[in-house]
């Protein structure tokens, strides 16, 4: 699971605006590498939103089903705003929702509809997965 725990406003190369929406996995234990005692922290990544400043407010707080996965990019340098000390890094964070989940209310629209309609979301294909 993930939590929406911010958004911020950005602007695309033409200028226009859009939302996204800051998402953040659980508390996970990190071993320092320079001082060898662990500490705690949790991975957060971005997802583009179609939705206005006004609901990405209310979103706030809300949990998701998936999680964060390490990706590898394109070299990069970031600088960390509290320090001011400059990494390069090779990867980044990106959300992943749990694929080949359907939901209570699709498993309804999908019995009320006929099992011969298979349910999808954006062009991806949903399979129902037992538990």
């Amino acid at each position: 699971m993930v939590r929406i725990v911010n958004y911020q406003k950005r602007a695309t190369e033409e200028g226009k605006e859009f939302f996204v929406l800051e998402v953040q996995g659980g508390i996970e234990m990190v071993l320092s590498q320079n001082t060898q005692k662990y500490y705690a922290t949790a991975k957060k990544a971005y997802v583009s939103s179609t939705f206005d400043e006004a609901a990405c407010k209310t979103l706030i707080g809300t949990e998701m089903r998936g999680s964060i996965v390490k990706v590898d990019c394109d070299p990069f340098e970031y600088t960390n705003k509290e320090t001011g000390v400059v990494f390069n890094l090779d990867f980044t964070y990106q959300y992943t929702p749990e694929e080949g989940v359907i939901s209570k209310e699709d498993k309804a629209l999908q019995k009320l509809l006929g099992d011969e309609i298979q349910l999808s979301r954006n062009g991806m294909q949903l399979e129902e997965q037992t538990m």
